[in-house]
């Protein structure tokens, strides 16, 4: 009895027309809304070379919610290697995560650009609490083998 209920079901699924869209038209796209996510608590890397410098914005895990440097804020050349251009890049990586609900944030500082201090000044004039500042700088510590005595 139960093979003859699914065969009833199996032919009036192959006896239904399927409709097929026209020539011309196209199947209407399913979007998804996108979900902002929440994040109270990030870390900032600030990378501060000699010739730029990028603020980026991560949640505790290391996943990129935005960033911003001197180049993208509209500063060309040694302009944008300045301090000022440090600030500016800062200001507008924090406006950018303001979406997010950035509110307590953990800086990492990388580099010895002359950005370094003005990145930290423009993250605070945008009204974050800096829990913790980290010097992430690389050290170096002796080098690698030198090269073997020349044999004249």
């Amino acid at each position: 009895m139960a093979d003859d209920k699914k065969k009833s079901l199996v032919d009036t699924l192959l006896d239904t027309p399927v409709e097929a869209p026209a020539a011309g038209e196209a199947k209407p796209k399913v979007r998804r809304k996108k979900v902002k996510r929440s994040v109270p608590a990030a870390r900032v890397c600030v990378h501060a070379s000699e010739n730029n410098t990028i603020v980026t914005f991560t949640d505790l895990e290391g996943g990129v919610l935005c960033w911003s440097s001197a180049g993208s804020s509209g500063f060309k050349g040694t302009r944008k290697s300045t301090p000022y251009a440090a600030k500016v890049a800062a200001e507008s990586a924090a406006l950018k995560a303001a979406p997010f609900g950035v509110q307590s944030i953990s800086v990492e500082i990388k580099g010895l650009g002359p950005g370094r201090e003005q990145a930290i000044r423009g993250l605070q004039s945008a009204g974050l609490n800096l829990d913790a500042i980290i010097d992430t700088t690389p050290i170096p510590h002796g080098g690698c083998r030198p090269r073997r005595r020349r044999r004249v």
